[in-house]
Formats: C-alpha cells, sequence, structure tokens
C-alpha cells in the first residue's frame, strides 16, 4: 500500500446529474477502486451543484466524474487533468414537454413558456441554444429551477411547467411510466460533449495505474464488469490532453 494510503483519503464525487439508480453502482466501484488501488478513497456525493462547487473550492475534491461544464472549470483553474471518459455515451439534450402538450415541434413553442430545468449548467447551456429556433431566449421565458431530473419530470406532469431539459442519458433512466406522459420534441446531437473522470494534484500518483484499470474493465477476464454494469457503461476510453482542450474549447463557443 502506498504511503498515501496511510494519511488521509482521497475523495471521489461524482457530478450530481447522475441518475438516482446508480448511485449504489458508485458505492460499488469505490470499494472496487479502493481494493485494486491499494488506495484509501472516500465517496461523497453531493446533492447538488452548488455544494460539490463549495467542496471542489476548498480543495476537498480528489477524482471526480464531472459534467462538460464543470471540467473546464476543473482543469483550467484547480490543475485536474482528465483520464477517462464513458464509452458511446455523450452528452445530450432533450427538450421534452407533457404527452397532452399542444406543440409538436421545439418551434411550436411561445414566448412566455414556463421553462423547469435542473441546475446541470451543460444541459441548460445547450437547450437554450436548441430553443433558439423558435426565437425563445432568458427574455421572454419563465424559468424554474428544480433539484432533479426525476422532480423535473413530476413538475412537468403536474402541469407546473411547459417544457422542460434533460441530459438524454437521465430521460432514458426515468420509469417507463412516466416516459410514457412525456413526449421528446428534439434532442441534440453534437456527440463531442461528455462527461469525463478527472485526477486532482493530491492524486496525480494515481493518472496512470488509474487510467490503466479503467479502460481494462471491460476485459472478459476482469472482475470489473459486473462493477459497469452497476454504473449503467459499457466501458471507458482513454480520454488524452488534446481531446480535453478541444471539449472545452466547444464549451467556450457554446457560451458565446
Amino acid at each position: 500500500m502506498s504511503e498515501n494510503a496511510a494519511t488521509t483519503p482521497l475523495e471521489l464525487t461524482v457530478s450530481p446529474d447522475f441518475s438516482p439508480e446508480h448511485i449504489a453502482g458508485w458505492y460499488v466501484f469505490n470499494t472496487w477502486l479502493q481494493r485494486r488501488l491499494g488506495e484509501r478513497i472516500h465517496l461523497e456525493l453531493y446533492q447538488d451543484f452548488a455544494a460539490q462547487r463549495q467542496a471542489i473550492a476548498a480543495d476537498k475534491v480528489d477524482l471526480i466524474y464531472a459534467n462538460p461544464y464543470d471540467a473546464a472549470m476543473l482543469v483550467r483553474e484547480k490543475g485536474f487533468v482528465a483520464i477517462a471518459a464513458p464509452r458511446d455515451c455523450p452528452d445530450e439534450v432533450v427538450i421534452a414537454v407533457p404527452a397532452d402538450s399542444p406543440a409538436q415541434s421545439v418551434e411550436d413553442l411561445q414566448p412566455g413558456l414556463r421553462l423547469a430545468v435542473t441546475r446541470d449548467p451543460d444541459v441548460n447551456l445547450i437547450g437554450m441554444i436548441l430553443l433558439e429556433s423558435a426565437d425563445l431566449n432568458r427574455d421572454n421565458v419563465s424559468t424554474a429551477s428544480v433539484s432533479t431530473y426525476v422532480v423535473l419530470a413530476r413538475t412537468l406532469l403536474q402541469g407546473k411547467a411547459d417544457c422542460g431539459f434533460f441530459l438524454k442519458e437521465a430521460f432514458d433512466d426515468l420509469s417507463a411510466p412516466i416516459r410514457r406522459q412525456l413526449r421528446p420534441l428534439m434532442t441534440s446531437e453534437i456527440s463531442l460533449v461528455r462527461h469525463v473522470l478527472l485526477v486532482g494534484p493530491r492524486a496525480a500518483h494515481l493518472r496512470e495505474p488509474l487510467q490503466q484499470l479503467l479502460l481494462s474493465m471491460d476485459d472478459p477476464a476482469s472482475d470489473g464488469r459486473r462493477t459497469l454494469e452497476a454504473l449503467g457503461l459499457s466501458g471507458w476510453e482513454k480520454q488524452d490532453q488534446e481531446d480535453t482542450e478541444f471539449m472545452i474549447d466547444l464549451m467556450d463557443t457554446l457560451m458565446v
């Protein structure tokens, strides 16, 4: 066991937009990582983005499965390095309405729209770009923030909002009865924006062994395959610095 393992545990956290059904999977993943790396790692799941960013600002976080928006901040301001991203899992956005909504396309949405969103920054950024085709913007829609995508779906079904932005993965993870009561109007097709696993300065010694471990999780002989299933992932692929910088530049372009 490394010298670092005898000191304060490293902290692993996950972007709060992950599906609730995978909570247990992240605990399984953390236990698996500790066993395979010989490191003490504490998994801390924050309830919202604000709480997680406070922890990041206080330098409490060492490993993080981050959304693209926060990844940019972590790389540029906190010295984190991205080492892997989930395979075939880009961050796409679904604009959805209640199934009985008269709107059949984004262009049918009108000024005064009651929009429900989470505090997922990259999803909200992409969603607002998609609404531009209907000449909608932050000045002519009413926006309400909710805590999770499940609450967002409930808000739509209760008639408290006309439209909502979902991370596609989160929309797909909603129960079948709930999905049947919602209707997607549009899904983004950017494909280059995705969550990434980043390693902070205090865990720099783990970059190479952790990357190798993640990339081999889906090997037939690996004991990591069940852990992948618990996370709802098919595998990891390498994320190098060039890939990361390109994604950050793309996020900057979208924000203009």
